[in-house]
């Protein structure tokens, strides 16, 4: 599958900004793991960006309606990957696809919440501010903490070197993701 058959896909099913844009930086997030491990970038990066297709369009069957769709379409990795990247479904983690996906979604989602709350956003960002909002569990009340946590131990990152691994990632394409510093005009 390429990437412009996966955005397809990804717009055929997605009209909410928040949903294109998260899916987006994980795919971002996902690529660039892939650089770094020597992993199949292409393959990683259309997990990245389809784990959350049909969650707009189909929220009930989440995500069984685009893991159906990528395994008539034989990409069964990241099928696997997709219905397995939320812990409390009960699938197993089988491959480091699966493992990474699970460790980039919920706190990539986390640290642009983080960001979006900040006039400098990704600017000067630190690891440390991500970790302190982590324990404020008012704080983007919907991001499950044990999602991050379990994700970063199964995929074996230090959750500090993972976080600052995102930044440094979204950073590079702050300007696509609207997220760079608000200029205040006076």
């Amino acid at each position: 599958m390429t990437r412009q058959e996966a955005q397809d896909i990804l717009q055929s099913m997605t009209t909410s900004e928040s949903l294109l844009r998260h899916a987006r930086t994980v795919e971002l997030v996902m690529e660039a793991y892939a650089n770094k491990l020597g992993e199949n970038a292409t393959q990683w990066a259309i997990a990245g960006l389809l784990h959350d297709a049909d969650y707009q369009a189909y929220p009930e069957q989440h995500p069984n309606v685009i893991v159906k769709m990528l395994q008539e379409k034989g990409e069964a990795e990241v099928a696997h990957a997709i219905s397995a990247h939320y812990t409390k479904w009960g699938v197993s983690y089988d491959t480091l696809l699966d493992k990474a996906l699970i460790a980039c979604d919920e706190i990539t989602g986390f640290i642009v919440a983080c960001a979006q709350v900040r006039p400098q956003r990704l600017e000067g960002l630190e690891a440390k501010s991500v970790n302190k909002k982590l324990g404020q569990k008012s704080f983007a009340a919907s991001v499950d903490r044990d999602e991050v946590r379990i994700g970063a131990e199964m995929f074996g990152v230090d959750m500090k070197e993972h976080i600052s691994f995102i930044i440094e990632v979204l950073q590079k394409h702050q300007d696509e993701l609207q997220l760079t510093p608000q200029v205040s005009i006076e």
